[in-house]
């Protein structure tokens, strides 16, 4: 007799251990998808606080070439700013970002450094978007380069976007990516840390490029979305442990 009181006691020693766990579990599956649900709206607030930023700069009085930024920080704090520029186009300089969509055609970003005044610095111009020749892939297209001073306006950006790139895609008029402290060094031009992306002006000369540069996408309501799929998951997790745990049909 003495030899079954054991076995007899460790079915139910089992069960409790089964059930904590199980509770614990529930727990901390609720408790990780719950936080992560308000870290998703965390997200949503601080993407609607910055596009309000946004909004209110472009408001702001248009920056010429003597305010524009020469430090990284001072650059963020104007991005997505009016600008209205004057100098003279470094035709020479210019690189053509390949695999660059607008308008749902792939082609080439136009980019262009601009010569301010003197003591002013040199300023990266994303001028548009020109269509590639996928025949002869070498082939640039032509470009209307004024000489002599014009006038840019546009809105003040980051460096153009990054994609994926080779080793050996850094070089030469096309390119992938453009950095732009790497090409400041390669060229020893003094660039600003900061592009603008051009847009038409009323008056100005036709180039052949297009402008349709798409608002910066703040993806609010992808957020919201994430937040709720994990609040859902949370609510499941708790109904499915009270199902099993109580309700269920024909549980002893």
């Amino acid at each position: 007799m003495n030899g079954e009181l054991p076995s007899s006691s460790a079915a139910p020693r089992r069960a409790r251990v089964r059930a904590v766990a199980t509770l614990l579990a529930t727990l901390a599956g609720v408790a990780l998808a719950a936080r992560l649900g308000v870290w998703q709206l965390g997200r949503a607030d601080e993407k609607t606080a910055q596009q309000a930023s946004l909004e209110a700069r472009a408001l702001e009085s248009a920056l010429d070439g003597a305010t524009l930024a020469r430090a990284p920080l001072a650059a963020d704090a104007q991005h997505y700013r009016r600008v209205s520029l004057r100098g003279h186009w470094l035709a020479d300089r210019t690189v053509f970002l390949d695999n660059r969509q607008m308008d749902g055609k792939v082609g080439f970003f136009v980019v262009t450094p601009l010569a301010l005044a003197p003591g002013s610095g040199v300023v990266l111009v994303q001028r548009g978007w020109a269509a590639r020749n996928f025949t002869a892939r070498t082939v640039l297209p032509a470009l209307a380069t004024p000489e002599g001073v014009v006038a840019v306006d546009g809105i003040v950006a980051p460096a153009p976007s990054r994609l994926f790139e080779f080793a050996d895609a850094a070089s030469g008029p096309i390119r992938q990516n453009l950095d732009i402290a790497s090409f400041a060094r390669d060229t020893g031009l003094d660039l600003l840390p900061l592009s603008v992306l051009q847009q038409d002006a009323p008056g100005s000369t036709a180039d052949g490029l297009l402008r349709h540069w798409p608002a910066p996408a703040t993806d609010v309501q992808k957020n919201y979305g994430y937040a709720f799929q994990w609040f859902a998951l949370a609510v499941g997790i708790a109904f499915l442990y009270v199902w099993h745990r109580f309700i269920r049909p024909g549980k002893p």
